[in-house]
């Protein structure tokens, strides 16, 4: 498959219409036609659904759209990368879930910026799972995770901080004036959980080994939505401090007891081979502990 090809295919996936794409890609319609008819001879599938006004996707048309996102990223994140490798210089992609450790990253990042004009950085925000994804792929450089996570096939560095958990609840909540709450307080309440695997276990351990004796009504991915929930008023969200600015808000964080910590860490692909700005990132990091 020819990148060119590719990105004929996501052009037209994205705008709906050959003659759009057509008119996108500076080709005649008949041209851009027949390319499409080619690939999907040379995959043998049917990517597209020819409506009367649009063009839809097919199963196997989604599939390759996500990926083929992802291959064109990675090429033009190659790409650059080598053309900037006299310098310093290129793009240091990271991705992180929700925590204010991403400070320590994030003042490294400022003087990367700062100091070298070409360097590029690019956010993810997910949970561990996902960003372990992206890493395998190729799509990240370094992830900032909240343990515990499987890390044995990765390289990894600890940073120097942690994490407190507790509960987000509206501030008219029966919780809400707690100075800490137990597992006792948590028996009969609405919980929603980080859809993290392992954290989820964790959770489980600090509640006494089952959460099916507990109300769980839902998980989330980040918290900003679940907070929008949580300030309906019955629903309880496990989180870590500081995620949620609850200043002026109708929220309230109240820290769990006993305390419940989580240690933070920057990972990355074994014997991955950097641009020389993820590298310099890299070795600041280190220094930096």
């Amino acid at each position: 498959m020819e990148l060119r090809v590719l990105n004929y295919f996501l052009t037209v996936a994205r705008e709906r219409t050959i003659s759009k794409a057509a008119e996108v890609l500076h080709l005649s319609q008949p041209t851009l036609s027949k390319q499409l008819k080619d690939l999907e001879e040379e995959l043998g599938v049917q990517l597209f659904i020819r409506g009367n006004r649009e063009i839809s996707l097919t199963e196997d048309g989604v599939y390759l759209q996500n990926r083929g996102k992802e291959i064109l990223s990675l090429v033009d994140t190659t790409t650059t990368n080598l053309q900037k490798n006299e310098i310093i210089g290129g793009e240091i992609r990271i991705g992180g879930g929700e925590t204010q450790s991403f400070q320590v990253l994030s003042k490294i990042l400022n003087k990367l910026i700062t100091d070298y004009p070409d360097v590029n950085v690019h956010m993810y925000s997910g949970n561990a799972d996902d960003v372990k994804d992206k890493i395998d792929k190729g799509l990240l450089d370094f992830g900032l995770v909240i343990d515990p996570v499987e890390k044995q096939k990765y390289e990894y560095l600890s940073l120097p901080v942690s994490d407190n958990w507790g509960i987000l609840v509206n501030e008219q909540h029966e919780l809400a004036q707690s100075n800490a709450v137990s597992p006792k307080d948590l028996k009969d309440q609405a919980l929603l959980i980080s859809s993290q695997s392992l954290v989820n276990n964790q959770l489980s351990e600090w509640l006494g080994g089952n959460l099916s004796n507990y109300k769980i009504v839902g998980s989330y991915n980040l918290l900003y939505n679940a907070s929008l929930l949580v300030k309906e008023g019955s629903a309880v969200a496990f989180c870590i401090d500081g995620i949620i600015n609850t200043k002026d808000s109708d929220l309230v964080f109240v820290p769990l007891e006993p305390a419940l910590h989580s240690t933070i860490s920057v990972i990355w692909k074994k014997k991955q081979i950097f641009s020389n700005a993820s590298s310099l990132f890299l070795k600041m990091l280190k220094e930096s502990r």
